[in-house]
């Protein structure tokens, strides 16, 4: 098969596995939750970044009230996410953006999402995908390990990831797959012991062909 080929198994694989995908991260459908939320996310838990979210915004609801909020505020609010002082600047530079720029609306197009504090292309693609449906390839740690153990990579770097498995995965599909690959890096693919056994992608796994 070809590596094009490969993938669309891969992927009708995952969709019978996970049938239903959505993000972790529990934005509510509120493209400035799920931006701050992303940012958030950055060496820390989806599951603690939910918990913790739950107050932020409370107290910061949108992008307006979290721009003229004090940033040692934001960091009590955020203490728990890890790496909080840098996170409260940026959220708080963001925001402030957010306002001045785009109307307090978060943007659509990679170029502008690049220009807002704490935003790299593994978020620009979450919220490229996410909230306007134009895909994107977010090559968290699941994505990157799990594409590498496949075959279809040989690098750590998100960006090389992300360009070589873009024409493989239709736009329409790509951020399902991404969540999937999350879901399925939790469940089976789990870094340090690998569920090879129970793997549904095992015999088109260049590492699980081998165990």
């Amino acid at each position: 098969m070809t590596p094009y080929e490969r993938m669309q198994q891969i992927i009708l694989r995952l969709e019978a596995f996970y049938p239903n995908s959505a993000c972790a991260l529990e934005a509510k459908g509120d493209p400035f939750r799920l931006l701050v939320m992303a940012i958030l996310s950055a060496q820390c838990t989806d599951a603690r970044v939910n918990l913790v979210s739950v107050g932020l915004f409370e107290r910061f609801p949108d992008a307006k009230s979290m721009a003229e909020g004090e940033i040692c505020e934001i960091e009590e609010l955020i203490r728990s996410c890890g790496l909080y002082r840098s996170k409260a600047k940026n959220l708080s530079l963001c925001a402030k953006r957010l306002c001045d720029v785009y109307g307090g609306e978060v943007p659509s197009s990679m170029e502008d999402l690049l220009t807002l504090p704490g935003v790299g292309r593994k978020v620009a693609n979450l919220i490229r995908g996410d909230v306007f449906g134009l895909g994107g390839i977010v090559a968290d740690t699941h994505c990157i390990r799990i594409t590498n153990l496949l075959g279809f990579c040989s690098t750590d770097d998100p960006k090389k990831v992300e360009f070589t498995l873009d024409p493989l995965v239709p736009k329409e599909l790509q951020s399902d797959f991404c969540h999937r690959l999350v879901q399925y890096g939790r469940d089976i693919c789990i870094a340090r012991r690998p569920m090879c056994g129970e793997c549904v992608l095992k015999d088109i796994c260049n590492y699980g062909g081998t165990v």
